[in-house]
């Protein structure tokens, strides 16, 4: 719930438009709703540093994806870099479960393919294929 137009619009009567003070109380109440879900739910992160970071490399490698041939060559190199990601924030290193996965997924059923995901096949792989996730 937003505070009050009262409350706010007094005290931004008496600041000059453009101080930073201003500003800050504008920037809070135009965020209030995002403002309000971060402050009761503690595992909302308060920046997105963690997904940009996680994206760093494909942002480097712009250049490199630039012609991949085709719209279905994109949407696989996007699938990869989403499981290497998400590899990597689970804490698992991503070569090591690409290769438990590639080694069983012929063979898997494909109505069973989230048991493939890194969350459901960490306690599989050996202790050697555990890092510090990204934080």
């Amino acid at each position: 719930m937003r505070p009050s137009n009262d409350a706010y619009e007094a005290t931004l009567a008496t600041l000059s438009a453009k101080s930073d003070t201003t500003k800050a109380i504008q920037y809070a109440l135009n965020r209030w709703p995002a403002l309000i879900y971060y402050c009761g739910d503690g595992r909302a992160e308060i920046d997105n540093l963690i997904a940009e970071r996680a994206l760093r490399g494909v942002a480097l490698g712009g250049r490199n994806y630039l012609f991949v041939g085709a719209d279905s060559g994109g949407e696989r190199a996007a699938a990869m870099y989403s499981l290497i990601g998400t590899a990597r924030l689970n804490g698992l290193d991503p070569e090591a479960y690409l290769a438990y996965v590639l080694e069983r997924v012929a063979d898997h059923p494909i109505n069973r393919i989230d048991e493939l995901l890194p969350w459901s096949v960490a306690s599989s792989l050996p202790s050697t294929a555990h890092v510090e996730p990204i934080r």
